[in-house]
């Protein structure tokens, strides 16, 4: 495959210098390595930004409510699981809005990747502070700096058990592009949170400010079966801010789990409305 079979003839709606473009070129490069044809993948998306990104892929789509992707994705993925299923959203969208939802689909192991456009401030609405913004973090609404404490996904993740933990920088596309290829092609729920710029809002965590701190964890031979050491490095945060895979491991998923669930898919499966009228009727 080709990255170009992925190509929609669409011009992004970004501002010019954004991650954003970046994530989907490294998306389209992860997907055509893995040699997957666009009919073979789902992205659902919810409201933002980063939630725009499936209009611009040649792919399936489903663009929902803020915050909503993840039940989407969820759903399609219990449904059919020989489909290709990922979330992905910004920051605000994923640990905001969503915030419950990404809790319970690590809790369960869905098989579906999680992408987040990570650039630590709500670029759609214009600049307001985001679950993933700095202390001290200045906006129009937080005129006197962030005053709550910084949500760290990483961390959040692996205190669930969650059994793929990443992190990427839109800025690096190959490393990127890998990391989005290990997350497909792992048996359960994903999280690739990506850092990001927003050069439009968010002046303090800028292009250079990332790409002045990240490294690679790969170059320390790292081993991500040390959750202990995963911990360490994921509150990591200042002067050096590690990227890479943090921690996975083989567990069941939700699909394993549930009995309804083995066998034929449910989307091969015939059904009928009128096995349910008799409990429709009971509400009339």
């Amino acid at each position: 495959m080709k990255k170009t079979d992925f190509d929609y003839n669409l011009s992004p709606a970004w501002c010019p210098g954004c991650g954003n473009f970046m994530i989907l070129k490294a998306l389209k490069q992860a997907l055509s390595e893995l040699n997957l044809k666009p009919y073979q993948v789902l992205i659902a998306s919810g409201i933002g930004q980063a939630a725009k990104l499936p209009h611009y892929m040649k792919c399936n789509a489903f663009n929902g409510l803020h915050g909503r992707s993840i039940p989407v994705a969820t759903g399609a993925k219990l449904v059919n699981p020989n489909l290709i299923v990922l979330a992905e959203g910004g920051d605000g969208d994923i640990y905001g809005e969503g915030g419950n939802h990404f809790i319970h689909a690590i809790r369960r192991n869905v098989d579906i990747t999680l992408l987040v456009h990570n650039n630590q401030v709500y670029g759609i609405t214009k600049g307001q502070a985001s679950p993933t913004s700095e202390p001290g973090f200045t906006t129009k609404i937080q005129t006197e700096g962030v005053k709550v404490t910084m949500m760290d996904p990483l961390t959040v993740a692996l205190s669930l058990d969650a059994s793929f933990i990443s992190r990427g920088f839109s800025g690096d596309i190959g490393h990127l592009s890998w990391i989005i290829q290990q997350a497909v092609k792992h048996p359960g729920f994903a999280l690739v949170d990506i850092l990001m710029p927003c050069i439009s809002f968010n002046k303090l965590n800028t292009f250079t400010w990332y790409k002045n701190r990240v490294y690679k964890l790969e170059d320390e031979n790292w081993n991500t079966h040390n959750k202990t050491a995963a911990y360490k490095k994921a509150g990591q945060w200042g002067e050096r801010i590690p990227i890479g895979i943090f921690y996975r491991q083989q567990k069941a998923t939700y699909s394993q789990l549930v009995s309804v669930l083995q066998g034929e898919p449910l989307i091969n499966r015939e059904y009928s409305p009128q096995k349910v009228k008799s409990l429709f009727d009971e509400f009339i």
